[in-house]
C-alpha cells in the first residue's frame, strides 16, 4: 500500500515542451484545481462525425473596410486604422494593426488547444503604400471571417471586447485589455473550462483517438507542402502574366501595328478597310496585354492570401497535436503503473478522465478545421474559376471585335 501512495507518472523534465507549458500536463497530472463559472464553459457535443465545439447560438460576421491614414501626437506618429461592423451589433469601431496583435496574443496564450489564425505578416516599409494596405486589408478579412466562424474564439470576452469597445472611449478599453491580461482560465486553468459529453457511448477509445490524431498529423504535413508548391506556383505565373504575358502579347500587337503602318503606303482606296482591320487587330492584342497583367488581382491574389491564412494554421497543429499526444503518454504510463502494482486504479482512471477531455478538444478541433477548409476552398475554387470564365470571355470578345472589322474589307 506504502508502494502504491508513492508512485507517480513521472513529470516531463523539458519545461519548455508545450505540453509543460500549455498547463496540459499539471492538468492531466491533477495538480490543478479551480472552480469554473458558467461563462467560461467550453462544450464539446457529440456530432455526425464525432466530438465537435458546441454551435454558437447566435452567430454572426464582421467586415473589415476603409483602411484610413490617421495621426497622433499632433502628427508626429502616423497608422492605418481599419473600420469593424458587426452584424451582431451594427457597431462601427476602428482598430489598428496593433490591436489586432495584441488580441492574437492573448487568444494564442488562452487556447492551446485551438488553432487562432495567424495575422497577416507585419512590414516595417511601404506599411502606407496602397497595394500594402489592400493586401493587409484581405488578409485581415480572412482572419476575421475565421474568428466569427469559430464556436470558442467568437464567444471569447476578449474579442467580444475587440469588436464592441467604441474607438474613442481610450478608458473602457484599458480596462478591458487589463482584463483579458488579468484572465485566469489560461495555461492548466483552461482545460478545467472544457466540458465533454457523458454517459454511455460517450467514451474515447485510446487506440482510436491515437488513429484519428495520426492521420490528421499526415494530412496536415501533406497538405502543407501542397499549399506551399501551389503558392509558389501561382506566384510565379502571377509573375508571369503581369510581366512576360503582357509584353509577348504586345509585341505581336506592335508587330501588327508595324504591318499595318506599312500596308498604308499603298494609297489604294480599297486598301484602306484592311490596313484599318490589322491596326485594330494591334489594339485588341495590345488590350489582351493588359487584360493578362490585371488578371491575378482578379483570381489567383485571393488564392494565395487563402493559402497564407491556412499555412498559419497548419504551422498550429504541431504544438496542439503535441499536447494530446503528451496526454496519451501519462496514460498508457499510469496503465503501466497499475499492471506493475505501483499506483491505485482511481488514480489512474483519473488521468484517463483528463486525457480524455483534452482529446475531446483536439478532436472537436480538428473537425472544425476540415469544416471550415471544405467552405473555404469550395468558395474560393469557384471564384478562381468563374473570375478564369470571365477573363477568357474578355479575351474572345477583343478577339471577335478584331474579326468583324474585316467583313467589310
Amino acid at each position: 500500500s506504502r508502494t502504491k501512495s508513492s508512485a507517480t507518472v513521472s513529470r516531463n523534465l523539458n519545461r519548455f515542451s508545450t505540453f509543460v507549458k500549455s498547463g496540459g500536463e499539471a492538468f492531466v497530472l491533477g495538480e490543478v484545481s479551480g472552480f469554473v463559472k458558467d461563462g467560461d464553459k467550453l462544450c464539446v457535443v457529440l456530432g455526425p462525425q464525432g466530438p465537435e465545439w458546441q454551435e454558437n447560438p447566435y452567430p454572426f460576421q464582421c467586415s473589415i473596410e476603409d483602411p484610413t491614414k490617421q495621426t497622433k501626437f499632433k502628427g508626429m506618429k502616423s497608422y492605418i486604422a481599419y473600420k469593424l461592423v458587426s452584424s451582431h451589433t451594427g457597431q462601427q469601431v476602428h482598430r489598428r494593426y496593433k490591436h489586432f496583435d495584441w488580441l492574437y496574443g492573448r487568444l494564442a496564450e488562452k487556447f492551446p488547444v485551438i488553432s487562432v489564425p495567424h495575422l497577416p505578416e507585419k512590414q516595417a516599409t511601404g506599411r502606407f503604400e496602397e497595394d500594402f494596405i489592400s493586401k493587409r486589408r484581405k488578409g485581415l478579412a480572412w482572419w476575421m471571417d475565421h474568428m466569427c466562424s469559430h464556436p470558442v474564439l467568437a464567444q471569447c470576452d476578449a474579442f467580444q471586447h475587440f469588436l464592441t469597445c467604441p474607438s474613442t472611449d481610450e478608458k473602457t478599453w484599458k480596462q478591458g485589455k487589463r482584463k483579458a491580461e488579468k484572465d485566469e482560465m489560461v495555461g492548466a486553468n483552461f482545460f478545467l473550462t472544457i466540458s465533454v459529453p457523458t454517459g454511455s457511448g460517450a467514451g474515447l477509445d485510446l487506440h482510436e483517438v491515437e488513429s484519428q490524431v495520426d492521420g490528421f498529423k499526415a494530412f496536415t504535413k501533406k497538405m502543407d507542402e501542397s499549399a506551399l508548391q501551389l503558392n509558389h506556383t501561382a506566384n510565379e505565373f502571377s509573375r508571369k502574366q503581369v510581366t512576360g504575358f503582357k509584353k509577348e502579347y504586345q509585341k505581336v500587337g506592335h508587330s501588327f501595328k508595324c504591318l499595318s503602318q506599312a500596308f498604308e503606303l499603298d494609297q489604294q482606296a480599297f486598301s484602306a478597310g484592311l490596313n484599318q482591320a490589322i491596326a485594330f487587330t494591334a489594339e485588341a492584342y495590345d488590350a489582351i496585354g493588359d487584360l493578362f497583367a490585371d488578371q491575378p488581382r482578379q483570381d489567383l491574389d485571393a488564392v494565395m492570401d487563402l493559402l497564407a491564412l491556412y499555412q498559419g494554421h497548419l504551422a498550429n497543429f504541431p504544438d496542439i497535436i503535441h499536447v494530446q499526444k503528451g496526454a496519451l503518454t501519462k496514460v498508457k504510463e499510469s496503465k503501466r503503473h497499475v499492471e506493475e502494482g505501483k499506483m491505485e486504479l482511481p488514480k489512474a482512471e483519473g488521468i484517463q478522465e483528463r486525457c480524455n477531455i483534452i482529446s475531446f478538444a483536439t478532436l472537436a478541433e480538428i473537425n472544425h478545421f476540415h469544416k471550415i477548409r471544405v467552405r473555404d476552398f469550395k468558395s474560393q475554387m469557384q471564384h478562381f474559376l468563374q473570375q478564369q470564365i470571365l477573363f477568357f470571355q474578355k479575351v474572345t470578345q477583343k478577339l471577335e471585335e478584331a474579326l468583324h472589322k474585316y467583313d467589310s474589307v
